[in-house]
């Protein structure tokens, strides 16, 4: 009875009613489904009405079949005729028709339905009924929502998106990721993560497996990756703000993960700007304590050294000090290739602080285009590097220039003081540090200053 009231309602929707029993099967079968449903005979009488009309409405089917209409009882008196007109339009028209009004509650609630309604017709093909299928407009609405924000997400967010699988391999992602992997779409779809990142890829596929085993992180992660295929065709190293989701069926009882949604965000020119504020803060504060340390120092090329050795932190492992043979102006009185001569160094085994070397005035036997004569002669900075040569050969790179074994980058400062080119500071960096870069010439040419002016200090001194 929760369908229908009496058993030959259903002979007023077609010509073909059901069998005797059917009634009840169509009962049954209206409320096993998920959608409500009613019925309208020709009248426009309530014949069905199922129990998901009842869970939205609360009026039962013994209260609303046999009422015309959803005057005086479903919707409000003002709205009456417009909702019926609205609904048996139905029976004449073609196809379904789709309608969104508002229906009153048992308990005088008012809900915003959205219907669909099409014609029954009998065996003359004229009208014999309609059925309608209503839902509440805000489930839809939200269902549109969710719809509407994951096509947003995909297609239009300035973020990349990569859903990926529960064997760690993209399954889904965004136009924005596939720039950012260099790829297409598809392209990049099924691939292990190890063939579009390289260095930080384990990083990233760890940070996966703990999402799809523990859940998401509480906070974003800031993760450095070089991607694969980038246009210079060695791998770009780039900085990615990245979150994680762990999705799972919302149709299984227990959660089944589905995968991961990982979700990055380029910061790469930000942290480079951070790091590099970081950078000139910390090294200005060195050279202010490298400034009040040589304040303390008697010794003129004391000063100078402690200086240095405040300016290798964090910048460089070694560092030379060579002096033009004969005074601060031999640089420009003399011709012929300049001649240096060894005054100070770090220890060669390992990073050390610089002190003086035995002064046997003799030059160091520099080779012709060595940068640190080329550093006098040009009266400014001179960076070289063996690159990414072998071991073997960078240590016979670094020999044939007269420096430590383990360097592999250099930079060469020239010692300037009040007009006068007095020699060379060289740093040195091993293979385990970045090359040389123009801010690093800069904060170099800043020390070689200090540097100078202690050394043109003690020259003064020994000519008094």
């Amino acid at each position: 009875m929760s369908a229908s009231r009496r058993s030959g309602t259903t002979d007023e929707l077609g010509p073909d009613g059901p069998e005797p029993g059917g009634a009840e099967l169509l009962a049954a079968l209206l409320d096993g489904m998920d959608a409500a449903l009613c019925a309208f005979d020709a009248d426009g009488v309530v014949t069905h009405w199922n129990r998901e009309a009842e869970r939205i409405l609360g009026w039962s089917a013994a209260e609303a079949v046999g009422r015309r209409g959803f005057a005086g009882w479903a919707v409000r008196t003002a709205d009456a005729e417009e909702v019926e007109s609205r609904l048996l339009s139905a029976m004449e028209a073609q196809g379904r028709q789709v309608h969104e009004f508002a229906l009153l509650t048992k308990d005088g609630g008012r809900v915003l339905v959205r219907t669909q309604s099409a014609a029954v017709r009998g065996g003359d093909g004229k009208p014999a009924g309609l059925y309608c299928a209503f839902s509440e407009v805000h489930a839809q609405i939200d269902l549109e929502r969710s719809i509407a924000l994951s096509e947003a997400l995909f297609e239009n967010a300035s973020w990349g998106v990569v859903l990926v699988d529960a064997d760690l391999r993209p399954a889904v992602a965004n136009e924005h990721a596939a720039r950012a992997l260099g790829m297409g779409r598809t392209a990049l779809l099924g691939r292990p993560l190890g063939e579009l990142l390289g260095q930080g890829v384990e990083e990233l596929e760890s940070a996966l497996s703990h999402v799809l085993a523990e859940g998401a992180p509480p906070a974003p992660a800031e993760m450095w990756l070089s991607v694969q295929a980038s246009e210079s065709g060695e791998p770009e190293r780039r900085c990615w703000r990245s979150g994680f989701l762990r999705l799972a069926s919302p149709l299984a009882e227990e959660p089944v993960p589905l995968g991961v949604a990982w979700l990055f965000l380029d910061v790469t020119e930000a942290k480079q700007t951070e790091q590099e504020a970081a950078q000139l803060r910390f090294r200005s504060q060195q050279l202010h304590r490298a400034a009040r340390a040589a304040g303390e120092c008697e010794d003129p090329i004391e000063a100078a050294t402690v200086q240095l050795d405040f300016a290798l932190a964090g910048f460089a492992d070694h560092a030379l000090i060579d002096l033009v043979a004969g005074g601060a102006g031999a640089a420009a009185g003399e011709e012929g290739p300049v001649r240096l001569i060894r005054v100070a160094a770090t220890p060669a085994g390992a990073p050390g602080p610089c002190l003086p070397v035995a002064k046997a005035g003799l030059p160091v036997r520099y080779l012709e285009g060595h940068p640190a004569p080329q550093c006098v002669d040009r009266v400014g900075s001179v960076r070289t590097s063996a690159g990414t040569a072998p071991p073997e050969r960078a240590r016979e790179w670094a020999a044939a220039r007269q420096w430590p074994e383990d360097s592999v980058h250099a930079l060469c400062a020239v010692l300037r003081s009040r007009g006068r080119t007095l020699g060379v500071v060289t740093f040195l960096r091993s293979a385990s540090r970045t090359q040389f870069e123009r801010a690093d010439a800069a904060y170099a040419e800043s020390v070689a200053a200090r540097v100078a002016s202690s050394l043109d200090l003690a020259e003064a001194l020994g000519a008094e």
